[in-house]
């Protein structure tokens, strides 16, 4: 094996090569494993490109090593007659490896170790908060689940289920000294596209029925007759989370968006940005404030609660251009069966005189967003359907998106008189009043410029209600199980390091494969012990994911058979900062 270097000269990356034969005889190579970034290492070396060489020589002598003890045939005794040891555990999951070595990287050891030496508590507060970590990714459910989960990792607890607990405290208290950390170390995995910051709100249910301390009654997002709290969410422009904070359930939600955003823009160091949202958190005074400080504002602008003289120019067919032309089209004209036609969109903007505010309405146009939104429709009317099949199960449509907002219910015959039956049939009225909007989307904003820039800083916006997606439905950050508030405010907590990690984890997939892809994997990466003395084997399926996280993070745990003394190499190697 041998050191490569490869890249630009501003993007260079440290390799180990190694070189093997062919079936057919040649000689090739292979990238072996990835020492890391080329600036990043001499910067620990301070510059000596000398040393920095000597040391990746020695990695290489170091792994060519570990290489030839693996090709060394292995041989395990069995005996049919020989029962395995009682309550001994024989399946470990390795896929917190990954996530374990994303958190070295984010320096969370030095975080905690500064949190522990001002509190002066004696139990590994580490380890119990990245354990949480690894357990919501791979096996969301209680706290006490989670301690029973780690069990099965190949280093289990050895903190008590006690100081489990006693740590939600902690982590509540330094919830914002986290934050700000994690965001400047995010900076080591990945460079933070700070320039665009996008916001929103969800909430979260507590299966309880009477309001206690920031659980309130408020609209629930789900639909839920339960207290709620609210999550406000900062993410950058590449959608990783950047800041959260916690809101009583009833609060209204244009008012969380200034006490986060000072936070961001005084702990964070985040002060010139553009800020996107939708309408229900962007307001006027909300957008007051992304005007000075070299702030700027895209927030999405309803075109369904415009005034009806503003509503009617806006959806008016003509005055509308392609980014870099002048040329005025009529919407009409357009074939939209031809792909470039389809794939293109256009636009028309007008200015907005708000106060002392000047802002621009643009609106835009997308024959393939059309598209999109009639197949989402047509979906809902099949179901609509449905429901009108079975009487008992039709309803007044609640959500935007309940199919059964389609279903009209007439209750009087012609003559007036009351019907001994109900009928339910399509409202078409509804169907067509919905149907006018198909394609168009509009935004306020005052940057001035760039008009393609303003459209494409707005499509990443469906990013952070993926990242909501993501905490509840995978990580089934609700119905909350803890009561005590500082309890909450840690479980958040940890469900929003679970969420930075996992998209870190992401971006260095290069956003390959979908959520649930990676989530499944790493779920399902387990090894077997075959002897406690001997070594494992692994229990998954290799697959192309399986490989691209192998290579990825430079470690394998795909070979045939992993000696133990190789095993601790691995879990060293992941706990140290490359």
């Amino acid at each position: 094996m041998y050191i490569n270097i490869t890249g630009s000269k501003d993007n260079k990356d440290v390799y180990i090569t190694q070189s093997y034969r062919k079936e057919n005889g040649k000689t090739s190579s292979r990238i072996y494993k990835k020492l890391g970034k080329y600036n990043d290492l001499l910067a620990q070396f301070s510059g000596d490109e000398q040393k920095m060489m000597d040391w990746a020589r020695q990695e290489a002598e170091k792994e060519t090593a570990l290489y030839n003890q693996k090709k060394e045939r292995v041989s395990v005794s069995f005996s049919p007659l020989a029962r395995i040891p009682l309550e001994e555990n024989r399946l470990f999951n390795v896929g917190y490896l990954f996530l374990q070595q994303i958190c070295s990287e984010l320096r969370l050891d030095n975080i905690c170790r500064n949190i522990r030496n001002h509190y002066k508590f004696t139990y590994d507060f580490h380890a119990i908060l990245t354990d949480l970590i690894y357990a919501r990714i791979l096996s969301p459910s209680s706290k006490l689940s989670s301690f029973s989960y780690c069990q099965s990792l190949l280093e289990p607890p050895k903190y008590s289920l006690q100081n489990l607990y006693r740590s939600l405290s902690v982590l509540a208290e330094q919830s914002d000294f986290i934050q700000e950390e994690l965001y400047k170390n995010s900076n080591f995995v990945h460079p933070r596209n700070s320039k665009i910051l996008y916001y929103d709100c969800t909430n979260y249910y507590f299966e309880i029925e009477s309001e206690d301390g920031m659980k309130k009654y408020g609209k629930s997002k789900e639909h839920r007759p339960n207290p709620l709290v609210t999550m406000g969410l900062f993410m950058d422009a590449d959608g990783i989370p950047l800041a959260f904070d916690l809101f009583p359930g009833n609060q209204n939600e244009q008012l969380t968006l200034k006490p986060l955003e000072i936070k961001v823009i005084r702990d964070f160091n985040c002060s010139e940005f553009i800020f996107c949202s939708d309408a229900g958190l962007g307001g006027q005074n909300n957008r007051f404030l992304n005007s000075f400080g070299n702030r700027s504002y895209v927030i999405t602008y309803s075109l369904k609660k415009m005034k009806k003289e503003e509503r009617e120019m806006a959806l008016l067919p003509t005055q509308f251009k392609v980014p870099g032309s002048n040329k005025l089209i009529d919407l009409r004209t357009l074939d939209e069966s031809d792909p470039e036609v389809y794939n293109t969109i256009y636009y028309k903007e007008y200015p907005l005189i708000t106060g002392d505010m000047d802002e621009t309405v643009i609106i835009t146009y997308s024959p393939k967003y059309k598209a999109y939104q009639q197949k989402i429709r047509e979906g809902q009317i099949e179901r609509a359907l449905k429901i009108m099949q079975s009487p008992d199960k039709a309803r007044k449509g609640k959500g935007s998106n309940d199919p059964s907002r389609f279903i009209q219910k007439t209750a009087v015959t012609n003559d007036g008189e009351v019907a001994h039956k109900q009928l339910y049939e399509l409202d078409e009225e509804r169907i067509r009043e919905e149907a006018m909007y198909d394609g168009f989307y509009a935004v306020v904003t005052n940057l001035e410029g760039d008009i393609n820039e303003i459209i494409n800083i707005n499509k990443r916006r469906w990013e952070i209600e993926e990242n909501f997606r993501i905490m509840k439905s995978e990580f089934e950050a609700r119905p909350v199980f803890v009561r005590r508030e500082d309890r909450i405010k840690a479980h958040f907590l940890t469900c929003y390091i679970s969420l930075l990690v996992y998209r870190l984890l992401e971006q260095k997939l290069g956003e390959e494969f979908t959520c649930s892809e990676i989530l499944e994997t790493l779920r399902k990466m387990n090894v077997t012990l075959l002897s406690k003395d001997s070594g494992y084997i692994p229990s998954y399926k290799r697959t192309k994911l399986t490989d691209s996280l192998h290579n990825t993070f430079g470690f394998r745990t795909d070979y045939e058979f992993i000696p133990k003394a190789a095993m601790r190499t691995i879990i060293k190697g992941t706990k140290q900062v490359k």
